[in-house]
């Protein structure tokens, strides 16, 4: 399999000639949806949920499909007639070739008075956990995390409490167009000495083999 990291909250997964996107929101490229076979949105968000973006995609290629939560899926599903697909945690599919699961219900609080929306985490070919805005557990072994590293619902600390309780054998970052170049020294270094794993960060556009 080959990641490639887009930015903030957005990967592509390709294996076998064909092409998994997750989470192409607003503050990711134009170009990051090129080519999907299969789309992956874990909550409503706009920096993870670009309406434009997704019908570009699957007006572009009639065999794209979208696997989604309910809340996502609603605004979609009506102009893409069984190519837009409702799931929730627990549920189990293959998209484009890859086996996918998902876990957990809600997004991480931001603040009490906010109330919280729904979020659904990706476990994609058994190895690589997208969890959205939660720091949800999946319950099994991940091979690699990818680990949102800078939200208004998070502090390093749980981040690196997070890493310590999945567990890992690598942690890559993402949801970090927040984290400012300056910053990013710091979160390495107490991320990679801490957290227990291999954490590494790509850049927009590098890819790697899993």
């Amino acid at each position: 399999m080959k990641l490639t990291k887009k930015s903030h909250a957005c990967v592509r997964l390709e294996k076998d000639g064909r092409t998994l996107v997750l989470d192409p929101g607003s503050f990711t490229e134009e170009d990051a949806v090129l080519g999907a076979d299969a789309l992956l949105v874990t909550h409503e968000h706009p920096d993870h949920f670009d309406e434009g973006r997704l019908r570009a995609a699957l007006d572009a290629h009639p065999a794209t499909e979208l696997w989604t939560l309910r809340s996502v899926a609603g605004q979609l599903a009506a102009a893409y007639p069984g190519r837009v697909h409702t799931v929730g945690d627990g549920d189990t599919f293959t998209a484009a070739g890859f086996d996918v699961e998902a876990h957990g219900e809600l997004h991480a609080v931001i603040h009490p008075d906010i109330p919280r929306v729904t979020n659904v985490g990706f476990l994609v070919d058994g190895a690589v956990f997208h969890p959205g805005d939660a720091l949800t557990v999946p319950g099994r072994p991940v091979d690699t995390l990818l680990l949102p590293v800078m939200a208004p619902w998070n502090k390093i600390s749980e981040v690196i409490d997070y890493v310590r309780e999945v567990k890992p054998r690598r942690a890559y970052d993402i949801h970090d167009a927040l984290l400012t170049d300056l910053a990013r020294p710091i979160y390495d270094r107490q991320i990679g000495a801490l957290g227990g794993t291999d954490h590494q960060r790509l850049a927009s556009g590098a890819s790697v083999g899993l």
